[in-house]
């Protein structure tokens, strides 16, 4: 029997939205389990959730929503059917950062983490004590990162700062975490909004 059989829905925050994907169809066995997997969730794939959602079933079925990114209008789409779903439905969705999703939607379901990004762990920079050079290094080792990813490493920043390395963090630096969010929602340059944030900290040295 699978442990997830009595609960109800809840969101994932997941790094790898695939991969996880794939683990809850393993560990919903036997139950009938319907994926919508997207690399964007648009309006149009909100529709064929609902209409999913309203095919009558005798069983539970899980509707696994997952995005590496959730625009607002489909997000606000689904408000209705996540908080009164059909009878013997259940839904899933899984997203990278929780901050991808509307409050509203997180105020629907709770929720729960899988397999969170490796950046977290690997990030051994010491914000307290970074130059030139490890910011240089830094942003080599992050050429390639894709933007959701790069929303996960801006929290993971702000966790190293004021968590790890105890940073009471001035004016411009809350204000470039701040700026940091809204550049990757307008699709800035990964690379230049951690240049950004990395350069204020060297310059507090």
């Amino acid at each position: 029997m699978s442990r997830l059989e009595n609960l109800q829905g809840y969101i994932l925050i997941a790094s790898d939205v695939d991969a996880e994907y794939e683990r809850l169809k393993e560990e919903l066995r036997p139950h009938r389990v319907v994926g919508f997997i997207r690399e964007k969730f648009l309006v149009e794939d909100a529709k064929a959730v609902i209409a999913e959602a309203y095919i009558s079933e005798a069983d539970v079925k899980y509707i696994i929503l997952g995005a590496y990114e959730f625009n607002s209008v489909s997000q606000n789409a689904l408000l209705k059917v996540l908080e009164e779903p059909p009878r013997n439905i259940e839904f899933i969705l899984i997203a990278p950062t929780k901050s991808g999703l509307l409050p509203t939607v997180r105020s629907r379901l709770p929720m729960r983490k899988g397999e969170t990004s490796h950046i977290i762990g690997k990030l051994d920079i010491n914000l307290a004590r970074i130059d030139y050079a490890q910011v240089f290094a830094f942003l080599k080792e992050h050429a390639r990162i894709k933007r959701v990813e790069a929303k996960a490493l801006v929290e993971a920043l702000y966790h190293r700062a004021t968590v790890v390395d105890k940073l009471i963090l001035n004016e411009l630096q809350l204000e470039n975490f701040d700026k940091a969010y809204r550049l990757l929602e307008l699709n800035a340059r990964a690379q230049s909004v951690l240049a950004m944030l990395l350069m204020s900290f060297v310059q507090e040295r």
